[in-house]
């Protein structure tokens, strides 16, 4: 009797990460397209702010600003002597420029949260293909009389994990840890 297994390089499994990655790109497209025209703002305010071009713009104004004050480029009359407008103006922009980021970040803890409970669904539906998996092996090696060096731990393997049992063990221990 052969076993089939695909090898990296089969075409079938070629066309499941096709697939898969398809199902990424045409699911991060719909999001984007999804987003409201005030999201799509202050994404792309916080990627512009996070980028190079961002702090030679800010580094170029800064240098303009301070030399036409101090009357090294042109012989204007300064508007800024104490430089206490740049410095409104630079708090100004702080302040909306960290409000943008935090929006960013809020939708980007949104995402990582919808992936994070995809990955435990995922994670739940194999380990309950993998039990069901254990089990049929337990029978074909009984129905074979065949031994394994796992049939001492087959019953074990063969459970459901249960996954509010092992949450709550985990915030038992947590506790524990915590009260300690």
């Amino acid at each position: 009797m052969k076993l089939f297994m695909a090898s990296p390089q089969s075409p079938d499994m070629h066309s499941v990460l096709h697939q898969n990655i398809q199902a990424l790109v045409d699911h991060r497209r719909e999001q984007e397209q999804d987003q409201s025209i005030q999201d799509r703002i202050a994404g792309f305010i916080s990627r512009f702010a996070g980028s190079m071009a961002f702090v030679y713009l800010h580094l170029a104004i800064l240098i303009v600003w301070i030399a036409l004050n101090l009357g090294a480029i042109l012989a204007i009359p300064p508007w800024d002597p104490s430089f206490v407008v740049l410095a409104m103006v630079a708090s100004v922009e702080a302040i909306f420029l960290s409000t943008f980021v935090l929006i960013n970040q809020n939708k980007m803890a949104e995402q990582s949260e919808r992936r994070a409970e995809l990955d435990l669904q995922i994670s739940l539906l194999n380990e309950h293909e993998t039990t069901r998996l254990i089990e049929m092996m337990a029978a074909l090696t009984e129905r074979l009389n065949v031994s394994t060096p796992a049939d001492d731990e087959l019953p074990q393997l063969a459970k459901n994990v249960d996954p509010q049992m092992v949450m709550s063990q985990i915030q038992r221990a947590s506790d524990d840890q915590t009260n300690r």
